[in-house]
């Protein structure tokens, strides 16, 4: 009776390995982006995202560009790459935001069955990933920008305000804004906007944004805001909870293939 229920939970772990395996490999066929952005699915007009391909080939540091260009052309390439879905109208799947089973079923798990709103509608730590699901809100431009900084030895923070983030890098001893969520760069340190947020409003109207806009940015900006030390800091578990995770989506189905054909190797040699 002992080796009969030994012989039935082999079956079962071969079989969930197997299982895993299969959705690891369909998943590498599989894009997490939606095809396509209908404009009634959008929050602003003509905010399709730039293919992703498109964007990744644009995030590359130019022959002769200083780190100052280079970080305010990224800011605008980073903007266009993310769509402003209407986040709370929709159903989490619709989107990918909750992470498709096929893309990582541990991060697909946990949103389906943690009861923790984060992984139920997931912000990808890892930029790549975020760009190509190409949706996003402050937040997810915000360490998209931050990571692309780190990558070319820009040293940054991401900077959070009450209803938004920002990224602030600085060159030689000035320091300065970067609004990748609205493509904007801003030549004022964080303590200078937050003093003085009339500053900001010249840079968000020659970008094409109108007064209720800037009014809300306004608002926003005349407050105190919180200092993070790049991705690591910003999200700490969600991070690392994300990159093991990824880490261990292929090996675990192989170890779990394997363990049971090595017990019945075992079994009939006894």
């Amino acid at each position: 009776m002992l080796n009969l229920i030994k012989t039935f939970i082999a079956i079962l772990i071969f079989i969930s390995g197997v299982a895993l395996t299969t959705l690891n490999i369909y998943g590498e066929f599989q894009n997490i982006r939606t095809s396509v952005f209908f404009d009634d699915e959008l929050r602003f007009n003509n905010d399709q995202p730039a293919e992703f391909q498109s964007t990744m080939s644009q995030l590359a540091k130019l022959e002769g560009e200083s780190d100052l260009q280079f970080s305010k052309r990224v800011t605008k390439v980073i903007a266009a790459g993310l769509a402003h879905i209407h986040w709370e109208r929709y159903e989490a799947e619709k989107f990918n935001q909750l992470i498709p089973i096929w893309e990582n079923y541990f991060l697909y798990f946990m949103g389906k069955f943690s009861g923790i709103p984060e992984f139920k509608k997931y912000h990808f730590a890892n930029y790549e990933r975020s760009l190509e699901r190409g949706i996003g809100i402050c937040g997810d431009a915000s360490m998209v920008l931050s990571q692309v900084l780190t990558n070319n030895n820009i040293m940054n923070n991401i900077i959070t305000f009450p209803e938004h983030v920002v990224v602030s890098a600085k060159f030689d001893t000035q320091e300065k804004v970067f609004d990748p969520d609205f493509g904007v760069s801003l030549p004022f340190s964080p303590d200078e906007i937050m003093q003085s947020p009339s500053l900001v409003n010249d840079y968000y109207i020659n970008a094409g944004y109108f007064d209720y806009d800037i009014k809300a940015f306004n608002r926003i900006y005349n407050n105190s805001f919180q200092r993070w030390d790049e991705v690591k800091h910003f999200i700490t578990k969600k991070y690392y909870f994300e990159k093991f995770s990824y880490w261990l989506k292929w090996p675990l189905p192989i170890l779990l293939t394997l363990i049971p054909i090595l017990y019945f190797v075992r079994r009939n040699k006894v």
